[in-house]
């Protein structure tokens, strides 16, 4: 995609959506941390409803290894993979403890140290709690990478790679929530919805989605 294309594309997502946000619930970068750990292979409705009862009796790593991980299984218990999610929680939640006096660090490399946080969790918090311009690629952002031809790699970390090279000032700081929800309500995985896609004639995707009878096409 050609960098006048790229701002563009940039610049009617924002305009659709000028301040962007995370679909989880969470009260700090402590409960953040902990949703976006139990959002793998889940949905951000699934996970509010496990944590919204979980999060108005635990806000700290201390609260947590408190609780314990039976006690925290059968809050998340209807997420994905929940078991290990809940070992992984309390694990962290002590290395927390242990290592960063309870507080949830402002660096990449210590929070990909912690059990069960890879690299995009580590970026969502960055760039979340603490305004880093970090892009967290989940399966929404590759596919939206790749398919429109702004960022394409085979991998999420080239993707990721990709994005931070030709996304440029002001988007930089909002881009993975607006390509992750481009990608989440307009963008599908089986049925891209191109007909009232805003950035249609940027996206090198084809043959784009035709409006379903009785549909209006989005202008752009």
């Amino acid at each position: 995609m050609k960098r006048t294309d790229v701002i563009e594309f940039y610049a009617r997502l924002a305009a659709g959506n000028p301040h962007p946000e995370t679909e989880l619930a969470y009260g700090n970068a402590y409960q953040l941390l902990v949703a976006v750990a139990l959002s793998a292979q889940s949905t951000d409705v699934g996970v509010n409803k496990a944590t919204r009862l979980l999060f108005a009796e635990v806000d700290t790593p201390a609260k947590m290894v408190a609780l314990g991980e039976a006690a925290l299984k059968q809050h998340i218990k209807t997420i994905g993979l929940f078991n290990t999610k809940a070992k992984n929680v309390i694990a962290l939640s002590e290395a927390l403890i242990r290592d960063h006096g309870g507080e949830v660090p402002d660096d990449r490399d210590a929070l990909e140290k912690l059990p069960g946080v890879g690299r995009k969790t580590a970026n969502v918090v960055l760039n979340t709690a603490f305004g880093h311009e970090t892009f967290a690629v989940d399966t929404h952002i590759f596919r939206v990478g790749n398919r429109t031809g702004l960022a394409r790699g085979k991998t999420p970390l080239a993707v990721e790679l990709v994005l931070d090279k030709v996304t440029p000032q002001p988007f930089r700081l909002h881009a993975h929530h607006w390509l992750i929800l481009h990608g989440r309500y307009t963008c599908k995985a089986r049925t891209p919805e191109c007909w009232r896609c805003i950035v249609r004639d940027l996206c090198a995707f084809k043959p784009k989605t035709p409006a379903p009878k009785g549909a209006a096409q989005q202008e752009i």
